[in-house]
């Protein structure tokens, strides 16, 4: 990390002064790290719950009596020049505030993050995009109008496919070749082999049918031994069968590798993803090209791995990893007996961050936009694929369609293609879903197509995203 040493020579300001749209969890981590953070000061925050907004200061020890509520972009900024903090439920005064140099976009809302971003970019502001629902449906255009307008448009630390970017890039820049790269998923199974079960860790909800310990049969229980190798293939394959009663991956995983693979040129070998349960030892096996023992036909694939572990061993965290090789034979030797995990012949290794810290570690892109006037994503951002989503069970016309957390939809990864003409059936963006309602009966198992969404009338979200299908999809 050199960060300090680029701001100290670099720096364009002394001071980072920050918006956060969106006091939600994510959001308010940004605002709690504020008294400890060099360089940063958040002046501003905005939610549709008033209590939401002034709350985030209040978890972060800030004094009451710094704090005030604006209702319009004038009194916060009056405000801010007496030296206030802002809160406020009006999101949308916020691009207006001069004293904002960033705005970080948390709403978790496809459609209003458009909003917010266009006017930041309008009124001169950076923005830090943590909506990853907007980012995989209009990502590539918000950027491409933020270049042109002269700030910056970056996804941010902190968020796992932000870590995944980075993460590419520097093994790029040490000449590493990737053959994946990818995500852990954020629960864990963790297999107590004296009693024979295996329990997810996990902080989100357990929706039935999927249970939270599973008993694993006498007979299946080898396939949760360390993959052999040649074996690849069989045991992800029976694992995946015998581990299915657990909680699986979300869309809201798929969403972020959506948004990597955008930005980075790795690609799912399979629009539904492997996610195969593999211990940390096992991924450099596993998520290898056949080549060298694993699953994948070609090097550059995207995915995900949920950890399996015992319950004494340590996990991946909700980080990300890379299985990387160098092409020359020393340096592969140096890459896999320098403390990488390799695989069964050290021709690849792993290597990998075992945590994502949200909010709390944000500040890096933020300042690195304020400061620098630079992103912390890669240079080529573009709409190769999109998230489309698949009925999970029947949706009847009329019913709205949930967003990324919700159990009425299943999501794949599909090439992206510019929104479709009525009845040529198109598989629908899914954030162009969120919100809006069916236009026809939907069998369970059915690929959601344009056809069967009812188009809003006057959505920013639609709009932009017909920009961006003729800019990059034409």
């Amino acid at each position: 990390m050199i960060y300090h040493h680029l701001y100290k020579k670099f720096a364009t300001k002394n001071l980072v002064r920050v918006g956060v749209i969106g006091a939600g969890a994510y959001g308010t981590a940004i605002v709690t790290q504020d008294p400890h953070t060099p360089l940063l000061r958040v002046v501003a925050v905005a939610d549709i719950s008033r209590d939401a907004a002034q709350g985030a200061y209040a978890k972060a020890g800030i004094a009451a009596d710094t704090v005030a509520y604006a209702a319009t972009a004038a009194d916060a900024q009056a405000l801010i020049a007496q030296g206030k903090r802002i809160y406020t439920d009006r999101p949308e005064i916020v691009a207006h505030i001069a004293d904002v140099d960033v705005v970080c976009e948390s709403t978790g809302s496809a459609e209003a993050s458009v909003t917010n971003a266009l006017a930041a970019i309008a009124h001169g502001k950076h923005v830090a995009m943590i909506t990853k629902d907007c980012d995989a449906c209009v990502g590539p255009m918000l950027k491409k109008i933020a270049t042109a307008a002269g700030v910056v448009y970056t996804p941010v630390d902190g968020d796992q496919h932000g870590l995944l970017i980075q993460f590419y890039e520097w093994a790029k820049s040490v000449g590493l070749t990737v053959l994946s790269g990818g995500k852990a998923t954020d629960g864990e199974f963790i297999y107590d082999e004296a009693r024979g079960t295996v329990t997810i860790k996990t902080d989100k909800h357990i929706y039935p049918p999927a249970q939270e310990t599973i008993t694993i049969a006498p007979q299946d229980r080898k396939y949760l031994e360390k993959i052999p190798p040649g074996q690849v293939e069989e045991y992800v394959a029976r694992r995946s069968e015998i581990l299915a009663g657990l909680p699986q991956p979300g869309a809201y995983d798929l969403c972020e590798m959506t948004i990597a693979a955008n930005y980075t040129g790795l690609a799912p070998a399979v629009d539904t993803l492997v996610h195969a349960p593999l211990r940390i030892t096992e991924i450099p096996e596993a998520y290898s090209t056949r080549q060298y023992g694993g699953l994948f036909a070609q090097a550059g694939v995207i995915d995900l791995a949920t950890c399996m572990r015992a319950p004494n061993e340590s996990g991946l965290g909700g980080g990300v990893f890379l299985v990387v090789r160098c092409d020359n034979a020393y340096s592969n030797h140096v890459l896999t007996t320098k403390g990488q995990i390799a695989n069964h012949d050290d021709s690849t290794a792993v290597i990998y961050r075992p945590y994502h810290l949200c909010g709390v570690e944000t500040s890096s892109s933020i300042l690195v936009a304020g400061l620098l006037g630079l992103d912390t994503g890669s240079d080529d951002y573009r709409p190769r694929f999109d998230l489309v989503k698949v009925a999970a069970h029947d949706i009847a016309a009329g019913e709205v369609f949930g967003n990324d957390h919700s159990q009425q939809l299943k999501a794949r990864i599909v090439p992206a293609r510019p929104i479709g003409a009525r009845g040529d059936g198109t598989a629908a963006c899914a954030h162009l879903l969120t919100g809006n309602r069916a236009a026809v009966d939907i069998p369970a198992g059915t690929l959601v197509t344009y056809d069967m969404v009812v188009e809003p009338e006057g959505s920013a979200l639609w709009a932009l995203r017909r920009r961006q299908d003729a800019e990059f999809l034409p």
